[in-house]
């Protein structure tokens, strides 16, 4: 007689986002103390009197500081998500859905992430617009003091002196991000919020408002927060986060490879924020094409998961 074992119900939602959080904050501190171990093994005892210069990104302590931000990456966004898969007694590819990707929508994921860069650089134009009532000068002074101190940061990250550094570079900022963030804010946080709340459309943009402003970078906030929903839906439609971690290593891998463009024929990256400068309709087409790639991929998984 065959017997049919039931699926374990799951721990609650909210729990879930509880254990998330928890994993994250352990696995920051004992993958920071790793990384920090590892600099003074590499450095000497004395890095500790220099300890601001190197979290501050000073070129001579670059290679530490990348170490750190390796390691932290993996600490906070790629184990904790696992950490709660293995909680739950789920098998990670169930648990957050590593159905196997199609080609058409990995083409789909590719045109979209293309033919929506004017319109994502019209939502940073006006994001950096952005002023503050007069009571709040203060407060907007040190978001400026720290969105100029995250660029200088990010300059100092992607200067590349060898091939090495570029390879370094993409699994650094393309790579590790792709897997441990969608891990975390769309199969952890996203996925908790759906079962929460019931409503697919309220756990992607609250996902995608939490991802943002994870990374401090105030004046960056919209881009953000409308990648982050972009990958939600990538997510959603598809039923597969392959599809999401495509979108954002395409995302952050051509930041990196536009920088070594830069680098290659001697032009200065600070330049590399500055907007190509499409007229208002150039704009207005990419939005229009991209809600139109983002209805087709919609259609097109859906058609792929009846046939599945």
């Amino acid at each position: 007689m065959n017997v049919v074992t039931p699926d374990k119900e799951e721990i609650n939602p909210f729990l879930q986002l509880l254990l998330l959080l928890f994993y994250a904050v352990v696995g920051g501190v004992v993958f920071g103390i790793i990384a920090v171990v590892i600099v003074l093994m590499i450095y000497g005892l004395g890095m500790i009197s220099n300890i601001n210069q190197l979290l501050s990104g000073d070129p001579k302590f670059i290679d530490g500081f990348k170490i750190i931000q390796i390691l932290s990456s993996i600490g906070t966004f790629i184990l904790p998500p696992i950490a709660l898969a293995l909680t739950a007694q789920k098998k990670l590819t169930d648990f957050y859905s590593f159905k196997k990707p199609k080609l058409a929508l990995l083409i789909l994921v590719l045109a979209i992430m293309v033919l929506s860069m004017p319109f994502m650089e019209w939502s940073a134009i006006w994001n950096q617009k952005m002023v503050l009532p007069g009571f709040l000068q203060k407060i907007e002074a040190w978001m400026k003091e720290k969105e100029d101190i995250a660029m200088k940061l990010t300059i100092q990250l992607l200067t590349v002196r060898s091939t090495w550094d570029f390879i370094v570079n993409l699994i650094m900022i393309a790579v590790l991000p792709a897997i441990g963030e969608e891990l975390m804010f769309r199969g952890g946080v996203q996925r908790s919020l759906t079962k929460a709340f019931n409503n697919p459309h309220a756990a992607i943009w609250i996902s995608a408002i939490i991802f943002s402003a994870i990374h401090m970078q105030f004046y960056g906030f919209l881009p953000r927060l409308l990648l982050g929903a972009g990958f939600g839906y990538l997510y959603y439609f598809s039923g597969s986060i392959w599809y999401a971690m495509l979108g954002h290593f395409i995302n952050n891998g051509y930041a990196v490879c536009v920088a070594y463009y830069m680098q290659k024929h001697n032009m200065p990256l600070d330049k590399a924020e500055n907007p190509i400068g499409f007229p208002w309709y150039g704009y207005l087409i990419s939005a229009i094409i991209t809600i139109a790639l983002f209805k087709f991929f919609k259609d097109t998984a859906q058609r792929e998961r009846k046939l599945g």
